[in-house]
């Protein structure tokens, strides 16, 4: 069976940060079961944890490319590296491109890692999803079930 993880990140009280968090946990109870959601900070080695033992990962973050706000990117990991400045803006020293990278280096990054990207406007503390951004939930959320794998029986 292909296992899957279905992977949030964000911090929760940062604006438009929060959305891969948001989106994870309006998907419990409509991810098949073959998927488990999980919420995090992004922290890289809580990430490489959560690369074990799976067949395939969909990531959800914030990102920042200078489209507009809201705008929905997907990317491929496994097939080419993520564009650096996309994801620049962590609370971490290594953020999720260089997590990436060092998993696919240590040889442990899943067969599959798809990663969506909302386009973000706003990092403020305390503040809540911006509206273009909170308005592309229910769309995010519907392309990760349509991308996520349908295990074999």
């Amino acid at each position: 069976m292909t296992l899957t993880r279905i992977i949030g990140i964000g911090h929760p009280d940062r604006g438009d940060d929060a959305v891969g968090r948001v989106i994870a946990a309006r998907m419990r109870g409509q991810a098949p079961e073959h998927a488990e959601i999980i919420e995090t900070d992004g922290e890289a080695a809580k990430l490489l944890d959560l690369f074990e033992g799976v067949d395939e990962v969909v990531i959800i973050d914030a990102g920042l490319s200078g489209e507009k706000p809201g705008t929905i990117h997907r990317l491929d990991a496994v097939a080419a590296p993520l564009p650096r400045p996309m994801f620049a803006t962590s609370s971490h020293a290594i953020g999720l491109t260089e997590s990436i990278e060092l998993a696919r280096t240590l040889g442990s990054l899943p067969k599959r890692c798809i990663i969506f990207a909302v386009e973000a406007k706003t990092f403020d503390l305390g503040a809540p999803l911006s509206k273009p951004v909170a308005d592309a939930v229910d769309r995010v959320i519907a392309r990760v079930l349509d991308e996520v794998i349908v295990p074999a029986v």
